[in-house]
C-alpha cells in the first residue's frame, strides 16, 4: 500500500460453479489494517471468512458488494461478468479510490481510475484479501439461501460448483433458473437446456 494513497482492492468469488451469480466486492482499509486470519479467502476456513466478514465491514473506510447473475453471465460470458461486477462494486464504494488493486491478471479499464491487475494478488495485499473475503462470503450465504429455493442440488454446501452430487442432481431434476447455461462438463452434454 503506497503511504496517503485510497487503494480499493477488487476480487470475485463464484467464476467456476454452475449455478449461481458470481459476486464482486471493493475494499478500502485503514493504512494500518491488520488481522492474524486474513488472507485469501480460497485458504481460510469457512469459520474465519465469517468471523472477518462482519470485521470487514466495521472497519473498512468504505467496501462494496455486488451480484451478476446467471443470466448476465450467459448474456455477456463469466470473464466479463466478473471484471463487470468488480466496476459496479468500485462504483458503489462511498469514497473515491485513488487506485485499484485487482486480483488477478484481466481487467477492462474504468474510466477514472487508474488500476494494476495482481496475479495472487488475494494473497499479497491485505485489501484484495477483504474483498475475496466478502465476495466469498456474501456469495455463499446467497447459495445457502438459494438452496432452501432448490434443495436437491446441495447448494448450501457446494455452492453451486460441479460436485458429483450436483452433477447427479441435474442428472436427475434438471437445471434451473439459476444454472448457468453458458457452460457445462463433459458429462451433463446428453442433459443440455
Amino acid at each position: 500500500m503506497e503511504p496517503g494513497r485510497l487503494e480499493a482492492g477488487c476480487d470475485e468469488a463464484g467464476r467456476g460453479p454452475l449455478a449461481g451469480p458470481v459476486y464482486a466486492a471493493a475494499v478500502i482499509l485503514p493504512q494500518d489494517f491488520h488481522h492474524p486470519l486474513l488472507n485469501d479467502s480460497k485458504q481460510m476456513s469457512r469459520k474465519a471468512r465469517e468471523t472477518l466478514r462482519p470485521i470487514i465491514e466495521a472497519e473498512a473506510l468504505a467496501w462494496a458488494v455486488v451480484a451478476v447473475e446467471a443470466e448476465e453471465i450467459d448474456r455477456i460470458n463469466i470473464l466479463k461478468a466478473s471484471i463487470t461486477g468488480m466496476h459496479r462494486a468500485v462504483k458503489s464504494l462511498k469514497i473515491k479510490p485513488d487506485f485499484l488493486l485487482i486480483d488477478g491478471n484481466r481487467f477492462i479499464p474504468l474510466e477514472g481510475y487508474q488500476y494494476r491487475t495482481v496475479v495472487h494478488g488475494d494473497a499479497t495485499y491485505a485489501s484484495i484479501a477483504a474483498a475475496s473475503v466478502l465476495a466469498k462470503t456474501w456469495r455463499d450465504e446467497r447459495m445457502c439461501q438459494l438452496a432452501r429455493q432448490y434443495p436437491e442440488y446441495g447448494w448450501d454446501h457446494n455452492a453451486g460448483y460441479p460436485t458429483p452430487e450436483h452433477i447427479e442432481a441435474i442428472k436427475r431434476y434438471g437445471y434451473t433458473p439459476e444454472h448457468r447455461k453458458s457452460f457445462h462438463p463433459k458429462e451433463l452434454e446428453p442433459t443440455l437446456f
